[in-house]
């Protein structure tokens, strides 16, 4: 009798066994224990210029600016669309002078930083008409500059006007920089910036388009300088 109920207890015991397998053991049911923990791509991007393996190490890199900067500058042209709104309130000479003030008032910017040590312009004989980020860059690697600073401008005119005194004149504009660095190809800093200003013709104005150049050059400062600010924390956090 002892040895029979041993036996019987046994069987139990296995059937017990034999019914009561964890889900995970089944292939079936294996995904509804947790979450997978996805450390890779899982899209098959044959247009990727970046390998899979390249852009494991990128995100799990560190990166650091170097000390010392040679900067180079780029300004990139916005669409002719927009050009021609330009060219609207502004004669070719105005447009080309307002420009160059741009682009003085971001050097300047940058020349306030210690680190900065040599700042150049990138010749249009350099880039493309149409530049990519690898033309930009191979461009910068002719002058030895260490980052290049690429940014764009945008802005346009909304005018209101009233019927018994002088128009409201409203600019918006809108600027973009990144700092690309060129060694890495690393975008360690981007911004946009969009503000706007509202004012009137003033009295030695000839006309309303004179003051609409006048108050859309004041909405761009005001973007450039608080990219400037931006910049600065940027370069003495780094």
């Amino acid at each position: 009798m002892k040895e029979m109920s041993l036996l019987t207890a046994l069987a139990l015991l296995l059937f017990a066994c034999r019914t009561t397998q964890p889900l995970s053991s089944n292939p079936e049911m294996a995904g509804f224990n947790g979450d997978t923990l996805i450390t890779q791509s899982l899209f098959n991007d044959r247009a990727s210029t970046i390998s899979e393996e390249n852009i494991q190490k990128i995100l799990e890199g560190t990166y650091k600016l170097p000390q010392q900067l040679r900067v180079a500058m780029v300004r990139l042209e916005p669409s002719q669309q927009l050009k021609r709104q330009y060219w609207y309130y502004w004669s070719d000479e105005q447009y080309l002078k307002t420009q160059q003030s741009y682009l003085d008032l971001f050097t300047s910017k940058f020349k306030e930083s210690s680190r900065v040590t040599k700042l150049s312009i990138l010749p249009d004989l350099l880039v493309s008409k149409t530049p990519s980020f690898t033309n930009i860059r191979e461009a910068a690697v002719r002058i030895q500059a260490d980052i290049v600073v690429v940014y764009t401008i945008t802005s346009d005119i909304y005018s209101k006007y009233k019927l018994f005194s002088k128009p409201d004149i409203k600019a918006f504009a809108t600027t973009q920089l990144i700092i690309l660095d060129v060694r890495t190809g690393l975008i360690p800093f981007s911004s946009i910036s969009t503000k706007d200003f509202l004012s009137q013709r003033k009295k030695e104005e000839v006309d309303n388009s004179e003051a609409a150049s006048r108050i859309q050059n004041e909405a761009v400062l005001l973007t450039i300088n608080d990219i400037g600010q931006q910049i600065s924390g940027f370069l003495n956090t780094q």
